[in-house]
């Protein structure tokens, strides 16, 4: 069984009387394996009092200064000697972001009695050759990953359109991106554009070029930094990209999102191009998302 809970604005002080769980010499730990639908399995290590029915806990992390506002509770079922397990189903989808793990005990998720896991063996193979496990719209996606403080959390996307970076190549002044559109029909009649960031609505179209695919939905482009420096200003710059559809749809994202990296931004890194006084670089940001940095001398 599975609920989704909206959280308090505030946690309560834990209650009188409520047990925690029976501190391990370890926190707990968790395997947990993703299958071809986005199902994730999860086995807790953990010693628990006879009886006790503790619950896996998944909480969005709120922004800085913000209160929890999502939490996703899981039943843990006896799953051998010291060893309880959950599954999260493909459905419901989880919003987008970053969700921390927990074991709570039956009767509460306060933040006084819940335990944060510790990551195990993460099996992520049905991941690596990049097909969405939810293909209908919005794509959902789901990767496990260790944090920087070395916990278990979920990296989570929920898109209603995405236009999936397959192939980035980095060439002298050019940069040429092989994508497939997901949740947004065929890519004919669409254009590519590169948007300033900040406000100012300088952006820079250019036409895809069509490739051998079922549906489509795939394409390819080449930007030539050369424009995108005449198209811009001076000094720091970031050029976010997207796909735009006739009709005044709402422009779709471009970024790498179908695979089992959670995070992109440090693990890849392009050759920076330098032009005249300006270096321009793609890159990944720190939602996968593919963008171009120009910096001026």
């Amino acid at each position: 069984m599975t609920t989704t809970e909206h959280a308090p604005p505030a946690e309560p002080a834990r209650p009188a009387g409520l047990p925690r769980l029976t501190p391990p010499v370890e926190r707990p730990r968790a395997d947990c394996t993703v299958d071809a639908s986005g199902r994730i399995t999860w086995n807790v290590h953990l010693t628990v009092p006879a009886g006790a029915r503790p619950r896996l806990l998944l909480r969005l992390r709120p922004k800085k200064g913000q209160p929890e506002t999502l939490r996703h509770l899981l039943d843990l079922e006896p799953a051998g000697p010291d060893r309880l397990r959950a599954v999260l189903d493909p459905e419901p989808v989880l919003a987008e972001g970053r969700w921390d793990a927990y074991v709570v005990p039956a009767s509460s998720d306060h933040e006084e009695v819940r335990q944060r896991l510790l990551p195990g063996l993460r099996d992520l193979r049905a991941l690596v050759d990049g097909r969405p496990g939810r293909t209908a719209s919005p794509l959902a996606v789901r990767i496990p990953y260790a944090t920087a403080d070395r916990y278990l959390a979920v990296r989570t996307w929920l898109r209603r359109g995405h236009a999936e970076a397959a192939g980035v190549r980095v060439s002298g002044h050019t940069l040429t991106v092989r994508a497939r559109l997901h949740g947004a029909g065929p890519a004919a009649g669409t254009t590519v554009l590169l948007r300033r960031r900040g406000g100012d609505d300088t952006a820079l179209r250019i036409e895809p070029r069509a490739e051998d695919g079922q549906g489509g939905e795939d394409f390819s482009f080449t930007v030539d930094y050369r424009d995108v420096l005449n198209a811009g200003g001076s000094g720091h710059e970031v050029w976010d990209l997207y796909v735009e559809r006739p009709g005044g749809a709402p422009l779709i994202r471009m970024g790498r999102l179908l695979d089992d990296v959670a995070d992109r931004k440090k693990i890849f890194v392009y050759t920076a191009a330098r032009l005249g006084g300006a270096t321009v670089r793609p890159y990944y940001t720190l939602d996968n998302d593919l963008s171009v940095e120009v910096t001026g001398d």
